[in-house]
């Protein structure tokens, strides 16, 4: 088969491979659309290297036809439509057992430990199938969509520590993917208002013709003016960065109001570190929050949002 394999940093050849070979337990499943994700950019550069292995087939976010199952496969059919949370907990870590699957201390994952899903064919794991990784799709969701199941579900995971409610105002910085994910995904929580701050024109036309209240180009425009202007003088509710951009970080603390949430959504190159007026977070009572990978109960909730 045909697969991207990543032989080192800054090298991916598009080359023949050999195609998987199925354990009892396992299915294989054709890729009909696969996304690259930010992070498949740091692998591939080489400021990720956690699980990274040389030679290797990377890329975790995909959806696909099954063409084959193992002899015990009981759960799923040739012919099924599916995508799958990547990312495999062990169950039994003390972050597993407190809710917190998304950073088990013993995690696995497609794309990582087991080769991915740039390639014609993915081998989908027997243990990932019994806990519930693989998720069906309906006939009604493209192929193309569902690919995207993986990062709007980590939105989803993100979201969840901000607690978004009706009548909130909501900044997102850049208006990427993930960006326009948070923004829906914010609109559906109930927020009244949502603020785009994105340099590139295209970006933030989306942004607007899918629902942006406002858009800032921050290379023009003082983003914290206008936050403050948009917002009566108080700020965001909430604040999303959705772009590892170390020079930003501070803007996105200035731009949320006393008591705001902020969410360092987007992931940072591997040794960055951002200069912080911790100021910002301590007189104003802000609550900082991170966000990692997803958890399997958001996957099965995506189809929802077709």
């Amino acid at each position: 088969m045909k697969a991207g394999v990543l032989n080192k940093i800054n090298e991916i050849e598009y080359q023949e491979i050999d195609k998987p070979i199925l354990n009892d337990d396992d299915i294989l499943v054709k890729v009909k659309a696969a996304a690259l994700c930010g992070t498949d950019v740091r692998i591939f550069r080489g400021s990720k290297t956690k699980g990274v292995r040389y030679p290797s087939v990377i890329g975790h976010e995909f959806s696909g036809e099954i063409i084959e199952v193992g002899s015990a496969v009981t759960k799923f059919l040739v012919g099924d439509r599916v995508t799958a949370d990547p990312v495999l907990p062990c169950g039994g870590c003390e972050y597993c057992l407190n809710g917190l699957e998304n950073v088990c201390l013993n995690r696995e994952a497609l794309g990582y430990e087991y080769d991915g899903c740039f390639a014609e064919y993915i081998r989908i794991p027997g243990k990932f199938i019994e806990r519930g990784n693989v998720q069906l799709l309906s006939d009604t969701i493209s192929y193309k969509a569902a690919a995207l199941a993986e990062p709007l579900a980590c939105v989803i995971n993100g979201q969840r520590r901000l607690n978004i409610t009706t009548g909130n105002n909501v900044l997102i910085i850049g208006a990427g993917p993930i960006g326009i994910m948070h923004m829906l995904i914010a609109r559906a929580s109930g927020a009244s208002k949502i603020i785009i701050s994105e340099p590139n024109d295209y970006r933030r036309n989306v942004a607007k013709k899918l629902g942006a209240t406002i858009v800032i180009n921050p290379t023009e425009n003082d983003l914290l003016k206008t936050v403050q202007e948009c917002t009566n003088g108080i700020g965001a509710d909430v604040v999303i960065l959705a772009i590892g951009n170390t020079r930003i970080v501070n803007d996105a603390l200035s731009c949320a109001k006393k008591g705001g949430r902020v969410s360092i959504f987007a992931g940072f190159p591997k040794g960055a570190k951002p200069e912080v007026d911790i100021n910002l977070v301590h007189y104003n009572e802000l609550v900082v929050t991170g966000a990692s990978s997803l958890q399997r109960r958001d996957i099965k909730i995506v189809p929802e949002f077709d």
